[in-house]
């Protein structure tokens, strides 16, 4: 007579991609870096304004989406960390200007005072002016030696391409110029929005893979990808202003109302806005199907972006 074998088998291992202990993580990270990248020596004024906007909060989502797709090609978070640190520092340069009274004139980001209100617009423009600079130093300084010189000469192109006026400064133009016109097409409303939003997470998203050495089929992927989630990205922040408290997003609400701006949801309403939102992100994700389960992270990131509140 055989024996039964009552002997419980392990259950297999959970496998699910826990997204918020991921972003707290790489978040942490990524925070660590930035404490460290400025310390305030001699002239405190300058050093105290840069650190006030840069530490003052954020979901880091651009620095960790930088860091996501450098370990999904095959490289590391130390590889990656001071182009993450770039990306972050150049996007609170964005902030800091794009809150002074000549551009969008607000008092509030990230639920503290906005930096001219703390140090003057004098200061304020200097300190963007400084985090700027500090950007692109970083990623030439201290990109650690197992990256190929020739991916951060890549890396330092596509980050000035994505600031100037082929990018985010270009898109700020158009946005400035199209305040309070009620003609503004569709077209006009996405060259802004590719321009200012998409650009840079786009690059966040490229420079990652360009310093563990993807392909140029890769790239090409990682950039239909990003621009994918830079629009939708945008998208939701139209509908944020328009269903967000202040509390919830951390800057003034219904701005955009406000200053007559087209948005997406103005041209197409609230439910169609979302639909297309969705149809982004989904189109996202398709491209990161030949990276498999490498590709986890950046495909809930995608799904995450469009059911934020902040």
């Amino acid at each position: 007579m055989v024996a039964t074998n009552n002997v419980q088998k392990t259950p297999p291992e959970e496998t699910t991609f826990n997204l918020a202990v991921y972003l707290k993580e790489r978040k942490n990270l990524c925070d660590t870096a930035l404490d460290q990248a400025i310390p305030i020596i001699y002239p405190e004024k300058i050093y105290e304004a840069m650190r006030y906007s840069l530490l003052a909060g954020g979901k880091r989502i651009r620095p960790i989406l930088c860091l996501a797709t450098c370990e999904m090609i095959g490289g590391t978070v130390e590889m990656a960390m001071p182009a993450a640190c770039a990306v972050e520092i150049i996007h609170t340069m964005s902030l800091i200007h794009d809150d002074l009274p000549a551009m969008d004139n607000d008092d509030y980001r990230r639920g503290k005072l906005t930096n001219h209100k703390v140090y003057g617009e004098d200061v304020a423009i200097l300190a963007g002016d400084g985090l700027l600079a500090l950007a692109f130093e970083l990623v030439a300084v201290q990109t650690p030696q197992n990256v190929k010189r020739e991916a951060v000469l890549q890396v330092i192109a596509r980050l000035g391409k994505a600031l100037g006026a082929a990018g985010l400064v270009g898109g700020q133009v158009v946005d400035l110029e199209s305040e309070g016109k009620s003609d503004i097409s569709l077209e006009t409303l996405n060259f802004i929005h590719k321009h200012k939003t998409a650009a840079l997470l786009e690059a966040c998203v490229v420079c990652g893979g360009i310093i563990a050495g993807a392909s140029s089929e890769d790239v090409q992927r990682l950039t239909n990808y990003a621009q994918n989630i830079g629009l939708a990205f945008q998208i939701i922040d139209d509908i944020l202003d328009i269903t967000a408290t202040q509390e919830q997003l951390g800057k003034t609400a219904g701005k955009d109302q406000k200053a007559k701006k087209v948005t997406y949801p103005s041209l197409w309403g609230l439910e169609e806005s979302r639909l297309k939102a969705q149809e982004l992100v989904e189109a996202a994700c398709v491209e990161l199907e030949p990276f498999g389960e490498r590709a986890k992270s950046l495909q809930a990131i995608a799904h995450f972006i469009i059911s934020r509140n902040n």
